[in-house]
């Protein structure tokens, strides 16, 4: 990689690094056919579409019963990796559970306050193809299950060897259904259901840009959680820095899509060069080494010097990663200064990939930029709020001048009126 100062960027070179597109509209119109036709045709669409893109004929679509068969056939290594990545997934969000609750805010009797109640079905789509990611499992069904939903289904491609280790995290993650059906047309058989998928009121999950164009076409029926495009780093670093950690860090999320935005940037200008002479040496010899080096050579991808730190800062917060690694002395401020990030990753004993797998936290996240206006994945996706008022006769005595003047104000006579008739001097 070659370092590239952040003043001498052109418009066109900003625009492909903070503007970055998942590619979805290039696929929009055939995700809608495909999504019309599983939508109408069931499971017969499934089928049909699993042996033109994934090149199997898929027999059973429901694969439930095979994710318990699957939690006994993997490894004990691989099995109690997969209980420690759930039980501290489910730790974190545990803690996020909101508490309803009701007080008289004024003591006259004006009782306010708020209800949570999960949804009661979600689907969670885990990608495939690839390579398989039974985290993104436990990331989606785990809130979801914590939450209290009552029933959660996950959609994973199908192939003619089923990674057991995905199913046995389906298992783990508490799972109600698990489906052989990948693609856009998975999407659209959990928002619409089929003879065999049973319907769902909210689809999550990440997946490439036939998954995210078809969570696009279906928004308007069912909740989605965002729309997500390939893996993002963002690495904001100083003199202090290791330029070989930093080097990792872009490489391991390189690996992940050919379209993914590995950056670092620092004020020094030495790390920034021992940084790009690291990436070459870290991506070496990888088994998706391709994949990297597609990842690392195109726009949205790069090492940048930076004149000052404070420059550094504008830059990541204009980029809005999904995933901030801050590897410098003053790394809590400097994150105070940098809010839009999906997830922030302090020190150099914090890895992007810890996060990814193992510290609890949620690796769904928002990405092209999504950091600015949303947060990640979390409980709070998987329950809705109901606003609680109750109030005594005095309390709304206290309200009815206000309420009657508005009301008034606005010509809505009858809002009025119902308060008045409430009282004797009506």
């Amino acid at each position: 990689m070659n370092v590239r100062s952040v003043e001498s960027l052109a418009p066109g070179e900003r625009a492909a690094l903070f503007e970055r597109d998942a590619g979805v509209g290039d696929v929009r119109e055939e995700v809608r056919d495909i999504v019309d036709r599983v939508a109408t045709e069931g499971d017969v669409a499934l089928r049909e579409f699993s042996e033109e893109f994934d090149g199997v004929a898929v027999g059973n679509i429901d694969v439930t019963d095979r994710a318990e068969r699957a939690y006994d056939e993997i490894g004990d290594e691989v099995r109690d990796a997969i209980e420690t990545a759930a039980e501290n997934v489910r730790a974190f969000h545990e803690r996020q559970v909101p508490e309803d609750w009701l007080t008289d805010v004024d003591g006259t009797g004006r009782e306010l306050g708020r209800r949570f109640t999960p949804l009661d079905s979600v689907g969670v789509y885990a990608p495939g193809g690839t390579a398989t990611y039974p985290s993104s499992v436990l990331m989606c069904v785990v809130p979801a299950v914590v939450a209290g939903v009552e029933h959660v289904a996950v959609a994973t491609p199908p192939a003619e060897q089923l990674s057991p280790v995905t199913l046995a995290a389906a298992y783990v993650a508490g799972a109600d259904a698990v489906y052989q059906v990948g693609g856009a047309q998975a999407v659209a058989a959990l928002a619409y259901g089929t003879e065999t998928v049973r319907s769902v009121r909210k689809v999550v999950g990440p997946g490439n840009r036939w998954v995210t164009a078809a969570k696009a076409e279906v928004s308007e029926d069912v909740a989605i959680d965002f729309l997500a495009g390939p893996s993002e780093v963002l690495v904001v670093a100083d003199a202090t820095a290791e330029p070989d950690a930093i080097a990792a860090d872009l490489v391991a999320q390189a690996e992940h899509d050919p379209n993914a935005s590995v950056v670092a940037v620092t004020d020094d200008e030495a790390t920034a060069t021992a940084v790009a002479e690291a990436v070459e040496s870290h991506a070496t010899g990888r088994k998706r080494v391709d994949i990297i080096e597609s990842a690392l050579d195109n726009d949205a991808s790069g090492v940048f010097h930076a004149r000052s730190m404070s420059e550094a800062v504008l830059f990541a917060e204009e980029h809005a990663p999904e995933h901030l690694s801050i590897q410098a002395d003053d790394a809590e401020s400097l994150l105070e200064r940098i809010p839009s990030a999906g997830s922030a990753f302090l020190g150099r004993y914090s890895p992007v990939a810890a996060g990814d797998y193992a510290t609890g936290t949620n690796h769904v996240l928002p990405t092209g930029g999504g950091a600015r206006t949303t947060g990640g994945l979390s409980v709070d996706s998987f329950v809705r709020s109901t606003t609680v008022q109750r109030l005594s006769e005095d309390a709304l005595a206290d309200l009815r001048e206000t309420v009657t003047t508005l009301a008034d104000a606005e010509g809505l006579e009858a809002h009025a009126h119902s308060v008045d008739v409430r009282f004797d001097d009506e």
